[in-house]
């Protein structure tokens, strides 16, 4: 029989993207800072070029930037952090209702990131309240593994770098515990 236990806490990260980041940066980084807490790394911007999923409501060029905030908390939180999140996007969306910039929360721990989504698909697991969980990479053996379903930006280099990277501070929060 297994034994329920409680989950090490997880690191909460963020993807920003959009085009017209005059608009909403730094405005929607203080506002998530205030309902998450102080944010301990920012990525510098860079292309988001993988697909052209976003370009006809985003714009283009679309750069973008990966968060991770200081607190780490319970994995259950994930859902409302994408509903916060989600007020975001709306708060910040373009007069014709079409938005301005897409932020897209995750959680990492030492074994996985998984993101959050209003989607449903074969492989997601129902959080509760519209939100799903997609599990959208492993790491093992020393690095991130994609999964058939992985989207193309986390399945390369450049954002699995930036995961590893903070990966390793979330590491050293854990060890510091």
């Amino acid at each position: 029989m297994s034994r329920p236990t409680e989950p090490d806490p997880v690191q909460p990260v963020v993807s920003v993207f959009g085009r017209d980041w005059d608009a909403f940066w730094p405005h929607i980084l203080r506002a998530m800072e205030a309902e998450m807490g102080a944010v301990d790394y920012i990525s510098d911007p860079f292309p988001f070029t993988e697909t052209d999923y976003y370009d006809r409501e985003l714009g283009t060029p679309i750069q973008r930037r990966i968060l991770a905030f200081e607190a780490l908390i319970d994995p259950v939180r994930l859902v409302d952090i994408k509903w916060l999140l989600n007020d975001l996007e709306a708060d910040y969306a373009r007069q014709d209702g079409t938005r301005r910039l897409n932020a897209d929360p995750g959680i990492l721990s030492l074994e996985r990131l998984v993101l959050a989504t209003g989607k449903e698909f074969s492989h997601r697991i129902y959080l509760g309240r519209g939100i799903w969980a997609d599990l959208t990479l492993l790491y093992q053996r020393g690095g991130w593994r994609s999964l058939p379903w992985t989207y193309p930006d986390y399945a390369g280099e450049r954002v699995q770098a930036l995961l590893s990277r903070i990966r390793s501070y979330y590491k050293a929060k854990l060890r510091s515990r």
